[in-house]
């Protein structure tokens, strides 16, 4: 029971930090959008840099996003349910969203008009995108480690 309970906090703790850490990238770039300073010209975005269309890539990789969300879940529900075809299918598919949303990131960075040392809108957009596609590439492996473990049955019926 103790263990639970600890396991419980532990991530609870974890997922408030990450919340935290996430947040004060968004802090960030909306304090220099709301009250650009001096520095950046007193607009924003600062001159030289051409905002990315929020209804391409962007878009498309929210939805990626959702997708894998809908289809994890549903892996999960699978396997609870003892339906290991449908876990296995499920974790494919969010391993697969995991792997196309890292490949339209790249691509994204790669089109971008701006880069890491043009001021604070290129280093708070490419420190918070990054981090976040680096949480999803982590994931990504880590789901793929939980498909190859039930492809293999190590997982138990209890």
């Amino acid at each position: 029971y103790r263990v639970s309970i600890g396991l419980r906090w532990g991530m609870i703790l974890f997922i408030t930090s990450e919340v935290f850490f996430f947040l004060a990238f968004f802090w960030a770039y909306f304090h220099s959008s709301l009250a650009p300073t001096f520095e950046l010209g007193s607009c924003w975005p600062p001159v030289g840099v051409d905002f990315l269309d929020p209804f391409s890539v962007p878009l498309l990789n929210t939805a990626v996003l959702l997708a894998s969300g809908v289809s994890v879940t549903w892996a999960h529900h699978a396997l609870i349910e003892k339906d290991r075809s449908g876990g296995i299918f499920g974790l494919i598919v969010t391993v697969i969203l995991g792997c196309y949303f890292t490949f339209l990131q790249a691509g994204e960075y790669y089109e971008a008009s701006f880069s890491l040392g043009d001021g604070v809108f290129g280093s708070v957009f490419f420190v918070a995108t990054g981090f976040h596609g680096l949480h999803v590439l982590i994931g990504s492996s880590f789901l793929l480690v939980c498909l190859f473990r039930v492809v293999f049955f190590h997982f138990s019926d209890g």
